[in-house]
């Protein structure tokens, strides 16, 4: 089953939600794409899911403005928006089968012949097999798959998805984001997905929301967000990075020249976000390369530091070595099991290289911590899941 795009923007103009004193969402901007797969992605308390429930008409925005194409609905009714919502719990009728569970919406709507629409709706999500069972005769994830039939057959404009998966376990949710993009784009609504997990959005979403403290951190493509963070916040929370105080030395040409106790460092100007002198540089695990030192070939235009290995973590398809520097900071560095060295060792003295290209600079004012292990939850990126 196949429906047209709808054509219809969501914008959400200027908005805020106060409660009380506590500012959930502070004057929020943006626009989300007809037929998009977006992401608000966030620690708990961020305000993602306080924006979803103001597009659902669930809280009242304190100021602002919500557009569906040209319909303002921020005061309307919940049930007279074209959104329809897909909750964790997936609130599915017990008494009623999966025929009438998905049927409910258009029966409700008084539509007299839903059986073509049902069976295309059940096919698209591959329960055709399971229609005259109940809710309780199926796993989470068929039981996910219901919820989402239920809500995508009244063909919403938008559908908005509330850590819809956050049930299941690992191996489920990792099958079910996939099965979950095949259908959105098959069916080409908009799709609007909460989540505190990155490797989720990640996976999903065209476009992802980084949100900390009601705003937008930074908007972009999840490799672009992931390669070239703008503040310390999105560096951390999507993945890990190595962070080192550094000093711009010099900003002619496409790359600006760092120095970083004592060393160069160079870092293409397009990845560096400010303009004052002193910066964090950094440098994501797996960018790195390490070497035994005595041997090491690192090319002309690498970056390079010595180091020394002090603890190493064999984890099946890569193995994690932590390093000291000279000047005594511990770096992080993941290594494909490909060609393993033994010799690299605690004590081994090493040769860490990465390109320039890998490099990011921000300002050295901001909280070089912000986004470490804010909600305990949210997932660690799989370094080897993410392309170097």
């Amino acid at each position: 089953m196949t429906t047209a795009k709808t054509g219809a923007d969501l914008r959400i103009i200027n908005t805020t939600k106060r409660f009380g004193d506590f500012v959930a969402v502070d004057d929020l901007t943006l626009t989300i794409p007809a037929g998009s797969f977006f992401a608000l992605l966030g620690p708990s308390g961020c305000g993602k899911t306080t924006t979803l429930r103001m597009v659902a008409g669930l809280e009242e925005p304190t100021a602002g403005t919500i557009l569906i194409g040209d319909e303002d609905v921020t005061w309307a009714k919940p049930y007279k928006r074209p959104v329809n919502t897909v909750f964790q719990s997936y609130a599915l009728f017990p008494h009623l089968d999966i025929y009438e569970n998905v049927a409910f919406g258009l029966r409700r709507r008084g539509v007299k012949d839903v059986s073509k629409t049902v069976e295309d709706m059940l096919a698209l999500t591959e329960l055709t097999g399971l229609a005259r069972r109940k809710p309780q005769q199926l796993s989470g994830g068929q039981q996910q798959r219901v919820a989402l039939a239920r809500a995508l057959i009244n063909q919403p404009a938008v559908l908005l998805l509330d850590e819809p998966l956050g049930a299941l376990d690992l191996k489920l949710r990792r099958q079910m984001q996939l099965e979950l993009k095949r259908i959105q784009t098959e069916v080409g609504s908009t799709f609007v997905h909460v989540t505190h997990d990155q490797e989720e959005a990640m996976t999903m979403a065209d476009t992802i929301a980084v949100m900390n403290a009601g705003r937008v951190e930074q908007l972009g493509a999840p490799a672009d967000l992931y390669e070239n963070p703008n503040t310390t916040f999105v560096a951390n929370f999507l993945g890990q990075s190595n962070f080192f105080d550094g000093a711009v030395s010099d900003r002619s040409g496409n790359y600006v020249s760092v120095t970083v106790q004592g060393q160069h460092v160079s870092i293409p100007s397009s990845r560096v976000h400010t303009q004052g002198a002193n910066v964090h540089v950094g440098v994501r695990p797996e960018k790195l390369r390490i070497q035994y030192r005595d041997d090491a070939q690192v090319n002309d235009n690498d970056n390079r530091l010595e180091a020394v290995v002090s603890d190493s973590s064999f984890i099946g398809v890569s193995t994690q070595y932590l390093v000291d520097t000279r000047w005594g900071q511990e770096l992080t560095v993941f290594a494909q099991n490909t060609h393993r060295d033994e010799r690299l060792v605690p004590g081994a003295a090493v040769v860490v290289s990465w390109a320039p290209d890998h490099t990011f600079a921000l300002d050295a004012a901001q909280d070089v911590d912000a986004g470490v292990e804010i909600d305990e939850d949210a997932a660690t990126p799989d370094p080897i899941g993410v392309s170097s």
